[in-house]
């Protein structure tokens, strides 16, 4: 699964969860697409603060920039179990205010973050290589953030085996976090 972004934003959105409060539905804003400068100068995807909100319930709180849901593609689940990430993240005038960015798994009723692997978000710049990830089912490395039922959320293992959603998260800002935020070369190649 390879998003190159030469073409457009590819169902890539950000979650603007304080309007879906207002509305009482999901909000999701479409990532915009610029047909140049990205990696070697392809295309690539970017999203900031006005599409963007803090999702409260998320423990602890957290930022949705980018988020993808394979129905939007019309795919079903993938097991995510072993499979190596790969991707290109670059800040303008970025604010992070301490934030942090992983990357993380959902399934219907369950979110957990990839904590123990923050991923680097690079200023001004693509940076040489990208970064990668393995999503090892070892809950030692996660962070289980988010359940409609918190006393019984869905298990690691059973999440990563039926992934219905992923993206990347900002966590542990003192404000909203502000500024420009692009993705380039998104791939996962799965075990």
């Amino acid at each position: 699964m390879k998003n190159g972004f030469e073409y457009g934003p590819e169902a890539w959105c950000s979650y603007e969860y304080h309007a879906s409060v207002v509305s009482g539905r999901n909000i999701f804003i479409l990532s915009i697409w610029s047909p140049t400068g990205g990696v070697n100068d392809s295309g690539y995807v970017w999203t900031d603060q006005f599409c963007w909100s803090a999702d409260t319930p998320e423990k602890p709180l957290s930022i949705l920039p980018f988020i993808f849901y394979r129905n939007w593609i019309n795919e079903g689940p993938v097991d995510l179990r072993n499979a190596r990430v790969s991707v290109y993240l670059r800040g303008d005038q970025l604010q992070l205010d301490g934030a942090q960015c992983f990357f993380w798994v959902h399934s219907p009723s369950t979110r957990w973050h990839l904590t123990a692997s923050p991923v680097p978000i690079c200023d001004g710049t693509w940076g040489e290589d990208p970064t990668e990830l393995h999503l090892e089912a070892d809950k030692n490395l996660w962070h289980h953030s988010w359940s409609v039922d918190p006393r019984n959320p869905l298990d690691l293992d059973t999440l990563l085996s039926n992934a219905v959603s992923y993206g990347f998260s900002l966590v542990g800002f003192s404000s909203e976090v502000r500024g420009k935020l692009s993705m380039d070369e998104f791939e996962i190649e799965t075990a």
